[in-house]
């Protein structure tokens, strides 16, 4: 299968631009499964929840969902994106997988990093696994969420066989660490960055961008500058992250001793 990572600039607040931006960028996309980045849909410092609150979300609802929905369907492919979520009364930074037969599946970050404690609730839904309607084993995990090798283990251990990682990356770790994550799981994964810098209330931050397609042994398939809009492409077999061996004597998940580790 084609997996493809979307890297792009979106703006504060602007949700009118950046779904523009998105869907001309997907227009011309042949691939079966887009990531893109953290709160691609909002941008990223925030100086209030009011402001938060009038451009997220509620989850399955709202103008980017619907406009994402469509492009999956007309491009017969899966999208994972990052949003901003409201779900009465609190906020959630969240990443939402769309088939395109119309199912969807919402996660919620549970590992908030920095200001985000400031305007968003801890995540809920847990480490869940979705099958595509190929057949393909899919888990979610955003950003900060790579800090911790639990995340990913947890998606590993429930049979995901790609782990699609939106992310709006500052520390300058994260690209590295997922080569980590992906052998020691023995999974593909695809981390989506967001480039350029932006600026709100007296705060500024800076991203990194170089997203990444990264196979089961931690290899680069695919992957983007520091600095430049753009999608990368590569063709996969999410069958290769089925098959744990390491040695014909080791294997990454059998040769565990859970009894003996602390959690």
């Amino acid at each position: 299968m084609k997996v493809s990572v979307l890297q792009f600039e979106p703006r504060l607040l602007d949700k009118a631009y950046n779904l523009m931006r998105i869907t001309d960028l997907l227009s011309s996309l042949k691939t079966d499964l887009v990531v893109m980045p953290e709160l691609c849909t909002s941008g990223y410092v925030f100086s209030t929840k009011e402001e938060v609150y009038s451009i997220a979300e509620v989850s399955g609802k709202g103008e980017a969902f619907l406009a994402l929905s469509n492009i999956a369907t007309k491009n017969n492919c899966s999208i994972v994106y990052g949003y901003p979520e409201v779900d009465g009364d609190k906020l959630y930074n969240s990443s939402m997988l769309i088939m395109p037969d119309g199912d969807y599946h919402n996660y919620r970050k549970t590992h908030l990093f920095n200001r985000e404690k400031l305007f968003f609730s801890p995540g809920d839904t847990g480490f869940q696994v979705f099958t595509t309607p190929a057949g393909v084993k899919i888990g979610m995990m955003i950003c900060f969420d790579w800090q911790f090798p639990e995340a990913a283990r947890t998606l590993a251990l429930s049979g995901a066989q790609i782990i699609c990682h939106p992310t709006n990356l500052v520390l300058p770790w994260c690209q590295a660490a997922m080569k980590i994550r992906s052998l020691e799981n023995r999974v593909f994964t695809i981390t989506s960055n967001r480039i350029g810098t932006e600026t709100n209330a007296g705060v500024t931050i800076s991203f990194t961008g170089a997203s990444q397609v990264l196979n089961t042994k931690g290899e680069l398939l695919a992957n983007l500058p520091v600095n430049k809009e753009g999608i990368a492409t590569a063709e996969i077999n999410p069958l290769e992250a089925n098959d744990k061996t390491i040695t014909e004597r080791n294997d990454a998940f059998k040769d565990r001793r859970p009894e003996l580790y602390r959690l």
